[in-house]
């Protein structure tokens, strides 16, 4: 696929030093787009942004971001950053809704008053709560049940009122568990805390107790432990690419990000033990709040609207780049 944008226009990658955003900012510059990076480096990795142009700056900041849309010609935004730890957001709900939502207004504020009318955002299957339906579409009611999910419902409505009031074009894209690494190994996944279930999970073999925590051991699941869908994050960066490319000519829209299947902890588990060839000692914990006890897609809207198609849909071969990226990194 090549770049669309004109050799003076580029994209601008909020929060690309963290997971996520570094790894689609990777993917944006090798497909030949100009990217400027802006991260606070509050919980981002400055060491993940080896592609672009970097900017120290926050959302909070708008006087500095005015001064970057002046200088830069921006085509499209990509609006990764944001707190993103649910039981966190239970505890500490103001920081989820002062740096997911009201620097985010600082955000689109400074896109409309530079004339800049495409985002994309990464929401997040937890605008939907507890489902009622299985697997989750687009349509599925919207009923977050902690203050992460809310934060990202709250972004999706006031783009949808940005979208009528001011003519801004939107995607928002609605992950579910993203997780791998980059397959070349340049850049992956090293949270602080690490709350992510697989790098949890790996690290842990790396250690002399080989232990793993499983909150909660009695859902309303099959072996009752939370069932979740992975999407590996390079699939995820094409997505925002498909989703780029389709802001061209179509309205704003929103798309679940997921592969349509769902695995339960012991399931990772079990994958992991047997790609790594050792053995876990699982210690049950009390469930965590805010914690649904199955998240799985339906991804047939972005199948066909944005042809997207992801490419990893085997958990060992997601689980295989985290493997692969904490051994070779020591992390």
């Amino acid at each position: 696929m090549k770049a669309k944008t004109l050799p003076n226009n580029r994209i601008l990658v909020t929060g690309g030093a963290g997971y996520i955003g570094s790894h689609v900012n990777k993917l944006l510059n090798n497909l030949g787009y100009n990217t400027i990076v802006i991260d606070n480096l509050v919980r981002g990795n400055k060491d993940s942004i080896k592609w672009g142009e970097f900017h120290k700056i926050c959302l909070s900041d708008k006087i500095s971001l005015n001064k970057l849309f002046a200088e830069y010609n921006i085509d499209t935004v990509m609006h990764f950053a944001g707190f993103a730890y649910v039981e966190e957001s239970v505890l500490n709900p103001d920081i989820y809704y002062t740096n997911n939502v009201s620097n985010t207004i600082n955000l689109l504020n400074s896109m409309m008053e530079n004339n800049i009318k495409k985002i994309i955002f990464s929401s997040s299957c937890a605008v939907f709560g507890v489902p009622r339906n299985l697997p989750i579409n687009e349509n599925e009611l919207k009923r977050p049940i902690n203050p992460y999910g809310k934060s990202k419902l709250m972004v999706e409505k006031i783009l949808n009122d940005y979208s009528n009031a001011y003519d801004l074009k939107h995607i928002n894209l609605r992950y579910f568990n993203v997780a791998g690494c980059d397959k070349d190994g340049e850049i992956g996944e090293n949270h602080n805390p690490e709350t992510h279930l697989i790098p949890r999970i790996i690290k842990s073999a790396l250690t002399e107790k080989k232990e793993i925590e499983i909150y909660g051991d009695n859902y309303d699941t099959k072996d009752g432990t939370c069932i979740r869908d992975y999407i590996n994050v390079e699939d995820l960066g094409m997505a925002h690419i498909k989703s780029m490319n389709y802001l061209d000519n179509n309205d704003s829209d929103s798309f679940n990000i997921g592969v349509g299947k769902g695995y339960s902890i012991l399931e990772v588990i079990e994958c992991i033990e047997n790609e790594m060839g050792i053995h876990f000692n699982r210690v049950f914990k009390s469930k965590r709040k805010g914690d649904p006890p199955v998240l799985f897609s339906d991804n047939t809207k972005a199948l066909k609207k944005l042809d997207w198609n992801p490419k990893h849909r085997k958990l060992k071969d997601i689980i295989s780049t985290s493997i692969d990226w904490i051994r070779n990194n020591e992390i």
